[in-house]
């Protein structure tokens, strides 16, 4: 099949490792910590990058291998690397490429564990870092130090559903040579490619929408196979490998992907909407609502607008508590991209380590509330945020 006639739904079904002997219609689990050399030489040229093969699951597994073959061909990227986390992808995408004395770039508004690694780890290791507001693109290019190195973002921002030009970014990363690494885990290779936008690498935590049922832990760097090789051997000596097992379901994950996220970007514009009406509510924000300050930006750059959806009651955070509490059908926990609906309180959870004055930054008010949508019928979930609603004044 020709690139310009792939299929993203068709590809994520039927890119499957080559059948076994036994001709087996479903890929099997391959649990096995090392595999069997057919002689001598073949051990050494192996362990010598002369020819591929699997030595040890640290390194490589066909369940891995299947697994990273399916995101490839979704992202639009040459090779790429599965972890046992979604931080696990951060760090090892980040510390791979960088040395004492690099400074990277960063967009103000990340995941809370992305803070403390650019916060708190990396200055141990005598890597810099300045931050930069989505809102100010025109601040960037002056913030580039002889030193820069990277430049990380991510797109849609978490939890201020804040969205990148990637198209100027790509230009901007290209004219100062600098490594473009996006964190694409709210949108999703069938969203969203970053690296058709020039980005040189692209992450993910696999334990959201693409395992999509709350399952496994699990993460994925993606990108040029000059950069992926850096970052093989960082990953090989320092072991943030995934499990074979893990990696088996993610790829039947990945099966159903495109049909998940249509669901979950059609109920989250509908539970969007209905918010915008509601009184109680003060402010809402979702990349596909018109009212979202960069809503042509996500409609050039996003296929749909996710499955995130985040608002604030007039109320403030007592409000916000006692909404939570209220909920019976929506779940309280801090994972997303699940099946089941989720709600979380940002500024106490996911973004507590940061200031009052760093959430502020990045449109983190203390009575924000993020849902993430899921699957089940959009009048059930509407439901049960109205009557949460109600119990809550």
């Amino acid at each position: 099949m020709n690139t310009e006639e792939r299929n993203f739904a068709t590809d994520a079904i039927r890119e499957q490792h080559p059948r076994s002997e036994f001709r087996e219609h479903s890929v099997p689990l391959y649990l096995t910590s090392s595999f069997v050399f057919d002689d001598a030489e073949q051990a050494r040229a192996m362990f010598a990058d002369e020819i591929t093969g699997n030595i040890y699951s640290r390194y490589s597994n066909p369940n891995t291998n299947e697994f990273i073959s399916k995101l490839c061909l979704m992202e639009g990227t040459e090779d790429g690397i599965a972890t046992s986390s979604g931080m696990a992808a951060m760090f090892s995408s980040m510390a791979a490429l960088l040395k004492m004395g690099d400074h990277v770039l960063a967009c103000r508004s990340v995941f809370g564990s992305t803070h403390q690694i650019l916060n708190t780890i990396f200055p141990r290791f005598g890597i810099s870092y300045t931050y930069t507001d989505i809102n100010e693109p025109e601040t960037w290019e002056s913030k580039i130090q002889d030193n820069t190195k990277m430049i990380f973002v991510e797109t849609p921002s978490n939890p201020a559903l804040d969205i990148i030009d990637l198209e100027w970014l790509g230009k901007l990363a290209a004219k100062h040579n600098l490594i473009l690494n996006v964190d694409n885990c709210f949108a999703t290779p069938y969203l969203q490619n970053p690296s058709k936008y020039g980005a040189h690498i692209v992450t993910h935590s696999a334990t959201k929408f693409i395992d999509g049922q709350g399952r496994v832990i699990a993460g994925a760097i993606l990108g040029t196979k000059e950069l992926i090789n850096e970052i093989k051997f960082f990953t090989r000596h320092t072991g943030p490998a995934m499990a074979p097992f893990n990696a088996w379901l993610l790829s039947k994950s990945l099966e159903t992907l495109a049909v998940r996220m249509e669901r979950h970007c059609e109920n989250a514009l509908h539970l969007a909407q209905y918010l915008e009406t509601n009184a109680d509510v003060i402010s809402v924000k979702y990349p596909f609502l018109p009212s979202h300050p960069q809503y042509l930006l996500a409609k050039k750059q996003m296929k749909l607008g996710g499955g995130l959806v985040t608002f604030e009651l007039k109320g403030g955070l007592d409000q916000g508590r006692s909404f939570l509490n209220a909920l019976k059908m929506i779940s309280h926990t801090p994972n997303l991209g699940d099946t089941r609906t989720i709600a979380i309180h940002p500024a106490s959870t996911t973004h507590s380590k940061l200031t009052d004055a760093e959430r502020a930054l990045v449109g983190i008010t203390p009575g924000l509330i993020r849902i993430a949508v899921g699957l089940e019928d959009v009048r059930d979930i509407i439901k049960d945020i109205e009557q949460a609603i109600v119990a809550s004044r």
